[in-house]
């Protein structure tokens, strides 16, 4: 457990956003702009495209003391790649085994499609990961 979900007997996790810029970031500013409630220890970092994601980036997060890494994915409406869903989720599967060779839980790393309208998905996802990132660091 990292000491950002330990610290003061309960803070929320602190979760690192990859959100890529023409597609899943809008929605995440869609999100703030409409006052949404998600976690303030959210911190979204926004990329070109998910699928250029390395996997080293999600294990250095972990590392550097995120609880948690969300892949706020491209989806099929990529700009760059029409192939971009089937390699982003080739990233997961690469971060999920580099995470589990460095003894890190793989549940720590979640992706989903999230559209440029997609706020209320957006901060069910963050609400959901919390919650499952909470039971992680308590297990």
């Amino acid at each position: 457990m990292s000491a950002s979900a330990d610290a003061g007997g309960g803070g929320d996790p602190k979760i690192l956003v990859f959100s890529t810029n023409n597609i899943s970031d809008p929605g995440v500013d869609l999100a703030g702009g409409s006052h949404m409630h998600y976690s303030a220890s959210v911190v979204v970092l926004p990329v070109p495209c998910s699928s250029g994601i390395k996997p080293s980036w999600i294990l250095h997060a972990l590392e550097a003391g995120f609880d948690g890494v969300f892949i706020a994915a491209d989806g099929s409406d990529c700009a760059y790649l029409a192939d971009c869903t089937t390699r982003t989720g080739q990233v997961v599967q690469k971060a999920q085994a580099l995470l589990k060779r460095h003894q890190q839980d793989p549940r720590r790393l979640r992706m989903a499609a999230i559209c440029s309208v997609c706020a209320e998905s957006f901060v069910s996802h963050m609400e959901g990961f919390r919650e499952a990132l909470t039971e992680i660091g308590s297990g």
